[in-house]
């Protein structure tokens, strides 16, 4: 048991360092430290502007959504194991050639994948707010309870999508009824009963009253959901062979207004077929936005209800240009150097695509704001929710091209996306709570965003590629 996770461990490290550079990817946790490190002495300038609650929520509320992104292998698992690991022949896949069950392999691989974005991500950053605290002169209580409460909101972020996605990949009807219950019962705790976030969310619980009775009740979700996910995980996925209609000319067609109307039709064929697509819908943006949602519907008390759908537009206009590496995570860039197309070509035909699918958010805005009373702010939230996510995809395809999963864990590329995109955000995110008039000033973000995608074009058109 042991040996597997080591070895899944080494091998997990060497793929990484392979694709971004051993220095640079092993810099990236020291990257993390250094901002939270230089983030803690902020904390009294953040706390004159803001309730420390709210940073409470935020902070809490993100960890739990990368848990969310982490554990959501658990959807993916086929097209994972058929195409990353089957290509790669990684340890996960050995299963098929090796008397070893798939359970086995697949707790292994859980357990690797907690420790090892553990030492990535929650590590590193509350080791920086821990070694911060004495130079600040503030007791060490409050920087070691968050390393406890930011490990079980990760935790509980990844379970608990775990547990949804192993659901799902057995029986989607039930799945369904699953979500509608638990979205009708948090709705009603918290709308209904006047519920707290800390009774909804055990590891606030801990933070705001540590005691052995929360983290007991803190441990016993995560270990529920851990043990729940496991006998509901099923590595026999029904694969049947499957015919489909050639439906690229009739989609094309439909498509012909784009200029790379074909490459468009195939990337949607491409996430049909796969099967991915609706998943990545729910588990990659609804799912993690229904959570920050009811997290900042929880501060009603502390903002107005126009100030918490603009703060709700912003995240899901960073969390929109995720789309993008939907659409470019398992299509191989070699694929297309047989064609007689350019690197720009395949990246536009991607925009494209990516313009397609802002209808997602779209909708889910307008949605929000009408069920929260808030439809006059609608245009305010639409244009500086859309003008924040092109302009991170701008950002995205200036650093990364085709290759935005692979490259962001570089951590040269990693500080450049946040340097580029953090410091906008957070002047539109203070021009709005001057005025919610200032959310149309987002359009301004418009103009380096034709920089970067046309200095992109030219950057990835001179680039030479390899296969992997």
């Amino acid at each position: 048991m042991f040996e597997m996770f080591t070895s899944m461990f080494k091998e997990e490290w060497r793929m990484h360092s392979t694709l971004f550079g051993s220095l640079n990817f092993a810099l990236f946790p020291v990257l993390i430290f250094g901002i939270a490190f230089m983030g803690a002495f902020l904390l009294p300038f953040i706390g004159s502007v803001m309730d420390v609650s709210v940073l409470v929520f935020l902070m809490h509320g993100n960890f739990a959504l990368l848990g969310i992104m982490v554990g959501s292998f658990g959807l993916l698992g086929k097209e994972i194991m058929n195409r990353r690991f089957g290509q790669a022949s990684l340890i996960a896949y050995s299963a098929r050639s090796l008397p070893v069950t798939e359970k086995r392999i697949f707790l292994n691989f859980v357990i690797k994948d907690i420790v090892y974005y553990f030492i990535l991500w929650v590590l590193p950053f509350c080791m920086g707010f821990i070694l911060a605290a004495p130079l600040m002169g503030m007791s060490l209580y409050y920087p070691l309870l968050t390393l406890l409460t930011l490990t079980l909101s990760f935790l509980t972020g990844l379970c608990a999508v775990f547990l949804l996605s192993a659901g799902y990949s057995r029986n989607k009807a039930a799945f369904g009824g699953i979500i509608a219950i638990m979205a009708v019962s948090a709705g009603l705790f918290v709308f209904g009963f006047n519920g707290g976030a800390t009774a909804l969310f055990p590891p606030l619980a801990v933070f705001y009253s540590f005691s052995a009775g929360s983290l007991a009740v803190a441990l016993g979700v995560i270990l529920v959901l851990f043990a729940l996910s496991m006998i509901f995980f099923t590595s026999e996925y029904q694969s049947a062979e499957k015919h489909y209609k050639n439906r690229h000319p009739l989609l094309s067609k439909r498509l012909d207004m784009l200029p790379e109307h074909d490459l468009v039709a195939k990337d949607f064929i491409d996430l049909y077929r796969s099967g991915i697509g609706v998943g990545q819908t729910l588990f990659s943006f609804i799912l993690p936005l229904g959570i920050i949602w009811l997290i900042l519907s929880l501060m009603g008390g502390f903002l107005p209800e126009d100030l918490v759908l603009l703060m709700f537009a912003v995240v899901t206009g960073v969390i929109s240009s995720t789309m993008y590496t939907w659409l470019t995570e398992f299509d191989a860039i070699a694929s297309y150097m047989f064609l007689p197309l350019r690197v720009s070509s395949v990246i536009k035909a991607k925009i494209e695509s990516f313009t397609v699918l802002q209808v997602v958010p779209v909708i889910f805005l307008a949605c929000v704001a009408l069920f929260s009373g808030t439809a006059a702010y609608i245009p305010h939230a639409l244009v500086i929710s859309l003008c924040i996510s092109f302009y991170a995809l701008s950002v995205l395809v200036r650093l990364c091209g085709l290759s935005p999963t692979t490259l962001i864990y570089n951590a040269r590329v990693f500080l450049t996306y946040m340097l580029l995109i953090g410091p906008p955000v957070l002047i539109l995110i203070a021009l709005t709570f001057a005025s919610p008039l200032f959310a149309f000033a987002g359009i301004f973000l418009l103009i380096p965003s034709w920089y970067f995608i046309q200095s992109g074009f030219k950057k990835w058109d001179n680039a030479e590629f390899t296969g992997f």
